[in-house]
């Protein structure tokens, strides 16, 4: 029998599983960063300072795939924490110029454990993990385009 609306079925739907891991992850994301006072959206931010040291807004926002007006307020967080400061770009006084802190970078000890517990919590084989790793940066990638 043809269903003209199969189409529509949840279970049918490439976007909702994809939506529920997304929703999952952040939840056991959160006990695990409740610990070193972080929430996600602020540790993937932390993420990409522990690793560059140092970023213009727009090349932040470029790597986490967010607008500035959510990155803004996660700046204003982490600024009143002490792991970032933020100063003004002299040649581009819009473009701000964000930098870890010592405070910012003795932070990634504490937070060491949260990849290796997380590897545990999403149940995929090395191999699972990897090839899923390849297909959602390859959408990621292809809307980049």
């Amino acid at each position: 029998m043809n269903d003209k609306y199969a189409t529509l079925r949840l279970k049918n739907q490439i976007c909702f599983p994809l939506y529920a891991v997304s929703n999952m992850i952040t939840r056991k994301y959160k006990p695990l960063l409740d610990k070193i006072d972080l929430t996600y959206t602020q540790y993937i931010v932390m993420m990409v300072l522990w690793e560059e040291k140092q970023v213009n807004e727009k090349f932040l926002c470029e790597a986490l795939c967010l607008k500035s007006n959510t990155v803004t307020p996660l700046l204003k967080k982490l600024e009143e924490k002490g792991y970032i400061t933020k100063d003004k770009n002299k040649d581009d006084e819009r473009n701000l110029i964000i930098t870890l802190t010592k405070v910012g970078e003795d932070l990634k000890d504490n937070a060491l454990c949260v990849p290796e517990c997380m590897a545990k919590e999403v149940n995929l084989t090395a191999e699972e993990a990897a090839l899923l790793y390849k297909i959602l940066y390859k959408m990621l990638d292809a809307e980049k385009e």
